[in-house]
């Protein structure tokens, strides 16, 4: 077995997992989330068990209740709603998602026609596009953008951060020849995690036999990793949220990964249950360190309740290496950690 690294969560998701987890704590259930935190079903299931409840619309969020919004991003309606209405508001969105958010926001206002590159119905691109709905045109194909009509002003290329790289670039070259002047942020929108996660797949798919991709249907970018793997010629590719979805007939050499939004327990699970005869192989195609802090939201709450790292169950209470307690010092506990260890007290 070959086994990808960096794989499995990533900085987004970790913020956004130990920030419903601190809720939790917090507050008496029903604690609120305006769509699913992450896209992962155990995720998902792990904190419904917790009496978090998940919904579509922030108005089935009773007055006063307390509220999160998700890594993807809420269109701006969303956010305004849910401040009228939550008695504790958390915006969960992913910082990198954030960036694009405000890339939206300042070349819509500076006349701008902006190219989006999104999945259609994804949340991301949803509270994406919402940013400025006039400007944005949504595309995922190379037929769509071609099917564009001319701008009259300037032309912006964004994109959701979830995108396969390969798939990402063939659009970019298209809309650069097509707008020569075409605007294009000096940071790539990626998500650095994305594009690590498809890095490392590739550094190990042209050895395997099977490529075995961790993660939920409605991950974006699980499913790039699926495309990623068939892209660079591995004969059989197989998409699974666990290890009760493995066929029994996987043989040769197996090469593991898990996406953006899958915790390594599940990882550990597919080791485990395929057993592989001749041990494991751990290739590591780049470092990956980054970090995200708790919402603002959150670490003003610690201030004042105090203790929040005890209280969160995310830090022992006590513990040195935890650092103080009221200044949420936890990069040191993953995620992964913090949601293993969730249990409703």
């Amino acid at each position: 077995m070959l086994l990808a690294s960096p794989r499995g969560f990533c900085a987004g998701v970790e913020m956004a997992i130990k920030a419903l987890a601190w809720m939790t704590r917090v507050f008496e259930p029903p604690v609120y989330c305006y769509h699913e935190i992450v896209h992962n079903q155990v995720v998902v299931d792990r904190f419904r068990e917790l009496g978090v409840v998940f919904v579509d619309d922030v108005s089935e969020v009773p007055d006063g209740a307390p509220l999160m919004l998700s890594a993807h991003g809420s269109p701006p309606a969303v956010v305004d709603a849910a401040q009228g209405r939550a008695g504790a508001l958390v915006n969960a969105m992913c910082p990198l998602v954030k960036k694009v958010h405000h890339e939206v926001k300042v070349r819509s206002a500076k006349g701008y026609s902006i190219v989006y590159v999104g999945h259609e119905g994804h949340q991301e691109a949803v509270g994406t596009a919402a940013v400025a709905p006039d400007a944005v045109h949504r595309v995922e194909t190379l037929e769509e953008l071609a099917a564009l009509p001319e701008p009259e002003g300037p032309v912006a290329f964004l994109a959701q951060t979830t995108l396969a790289v390969d798939e990402w670039r063939a659009l970019l070259d298209a809309a650069l020849e097509r707008w020569p002047d075409l605007w294009v942020p000096g940071t790539s929108d990626l998500c650095f995690a994305t594009t690590n996660r498809q890095k490392a797949l590739k550094a190990i798919a042209g050895r395997c036999d099977a490529a075995i991709v961790i993660g939920s249907a409605n991950s974006s970018n699980t499913r790039a990793l699926e495309r990623t793997a068939s892209a660079v010629g591995c004969s059989r590719v197989l998409r699974v949220d666990g290890p009760d979805e493995l066929p029994d007939d996987i043989a040769g050499t197996v090469g593991v990964i898990a996406g953006a939004s899958a915790p390594e327990e599940l990882v550990q699970a597919v080791v485990d249950r395929l057993s592989p005869r001749h041990g494991v192989e751990e290739i590591r195609a780049v470092d990956e360190d980054e970090y995200f802090p708790l919402p603002r939201e959150l670490r003003d709450a610690a201030r004042r309740l105090g203790a929040a790292a005890a209280v969160a169950g995310l830090a022992p209470a006590g513990d040195p290496s935890a650092g103080p307690a009221t200044d949420l010092s936890d990069r040191a506990v993953s995620a992964s950690v913090a949601l293993a260890g969730l249990t409703r007290t």
